[in-house]
């Protein structure tokens, strides 16, 4: 009763001391019911609010219920300081050295709960020599947390416990119109963190909204701005864009933008090649199906798709060189990526798998005696077979070839026999070996 009574009464003074400063709009108009938040964002904010503090479900969750879509997550954003938020929630813990955050933790489900930011006055931000925010992590109240945000869409502040949305930038009303507007000066904010261009062409695509006048124009003119990021966020956000479902979309939007260059070496080079352009969007197209259908990506076997055909270009001039195959694939596979690190570096992590990947390709031509058999025994094996449909489907190689395989590992072992080809690499090194024993017998019968 007396969590209630607080929960009442706090509530109350909090809704007056907003009113005024954003439009407020009702159930009755925006349509989202409490009962579409996750139940965990619910015990959260009805936590905090019974504490006495005001809390709302924020950002992407609210957008994406009000485009009928299904939220990723939901976060929460609060008057409450993380230590606060702490001592509200026993399981729950605080994260982050820029900016603290808490993570309340309700079974398997973990709810980020943020504090009310303000942006840094001009005077007071620390930035570097491009105006790019190096420090941004002052406290401050609901409206200039939402000033803060980078889009109109994204500043939007919705109350389970009275049904309300809070709008301090004409989100809503953008949302409603398909309109993806910045908040602010665009100049200022794309200075302020040039990452937002990305996140713009990202965003438009993933929800099929229309990038603003004024928000698109000075991306042109700002683009190199992007070579001052820190490689962790560029990798960050160019990760989010690929695997966001709509990876088709954003790339031909960066590319009509021309903000593609220098995200990935040789990709605006791989996007003028008859081939390369259509492998690269074969396998953005499967990726985007994927995540659509909820299955499971891997970001690892999509960086070797991208890279593919740099690899190739590499691996053929060694080959002309004289290199043996697959000693030039190796040394174009070090040479691809070493030359990645130095635009936008991938996680080591994912080079391995990238390489089995690459190295696994050739061993789908062997398809004679034992090689077939020791192929299909390969952990990444499946991953490497959908790599090699991707090339059969883009005409790098015969579509026979797919097909083979295709009959082969779902075959009977009878089968399987049946369908191998002439081992011809085998008859030479026996060859090569019976005339060995010729020349050393015919020495001894000269000593």
């Amino acid at each position: 009763m007396i969590r209630k009574l607080l929960k009442r009464v706090f509530g109350k003074s909090a809704r007056k001391r907003t009113e005024g400063k954003c439009h407020i709009i009702p159930f009755k108009v925006h349509g989202i019911s409490r009962d579409g938040i996750s139940s965990a964002a619910l015990k959260v904010t009805d936590g905090l609010q019974a504490a006495g503090y005001s809390a709302f479900v924020v950002g992407g969750a609210v957008r994406d219920l009000l485009l009928h879509r299904h939220p990723k997550d939901f976060d929460i954003a609060t008057n409450a300081t993380p230590e606060e938020v702490r001592r509200v929630f026993r399981r729950s813990r605080i994260i982050g050295r820029r900016f603290r955050l808490v993570h309340v933790l309700y079974g398997e489900e973990t709810v980020e709960t943020s504090t009310f930011r303000r942006m840094t006055g001009s005077t007071e931000a620390e930035t570097d020599e491009h105006g790019r925010l190096l420090r941004d992590n002052e406290f401050g109240d609901q409206e200039q947390d939402a000033a803060r945000r980078d889009f109109t869409a994204n500043a939007l502040y919705y109350d389970p416990s009275s049904q309300e949305i809070y709008d301090y930038h004409n989100g809503y009303a953008d949302i409603c119109s398909g309109i993806l507007r910045i908040i602010g000066d665009p100049v200022v904010r794309y200075r302020e963190d040039p990452v937002r261009m990305l996140r713009a062409v990202r965003l438009s695509a993933k929800l099929g909204m229309k990038l603003e006048p004024s928000t698109v124009a000075p991306i042109s003119q700002m683009k190199d701005l992007l070579g001052n990021v820190p490689q962790a966020r560029l990798l960050d956000e160019m990760l989010k864009l690929l695997l966001s479902g709509h990876a088709v979309g954003c790339i031909k939007k960066l590319r009509a933008m021309d903000l593609h260059h220098g995200l990935l070496p040789m990709l605006d080079v791989i996007l003028e090649q008859p081939l390369g352009e259509k492998f690269v969007m074969l396998a953005l197209h499967s990726t985007d199906l994927r995540i659509r259908a909820e299955k499971s990506v891997s970001p690892a076997f999509l960086f070797a798709a991208l890279l593919w055909h740099d690899v190739l270009a590499v691996w053929k001039m060694h080959q002309e060189a004289g290199e043996r195959p697959v000693a030039a694939l190796h040394v174009a596979m070090e040479e691809v990526l070493n030359r990645q690190q130095a635009r936008m570096a991938i996680p080591r992590r994912y080079d391995a798998v990238m390489k089995e990947l690459w190295l696994l390709q050739p061993r789908f031509e062997q398809r004679g005696g034992q090689r077939p058999f020791r192929l299909l025994s390969q952990p990444y094996f499946r991953a490497a077979y959908d790599f090699l449909l991707l090339r059969c489907e883009s005409g790098e190689v015969d579509s026979q070839l797919g097909l083979w395989w295709d009959e082969f590992q779902d075959a009977t072992e009878e089968r399987r026999v049946e369908m191998l080809l002439p081992d011809e690499t085998g008859k030479k090194r026996r060859r090569r070996r019976k005339s060995g024993v010729k020349m050393q017998a015919g020495l001894l019968e000269k000593t």
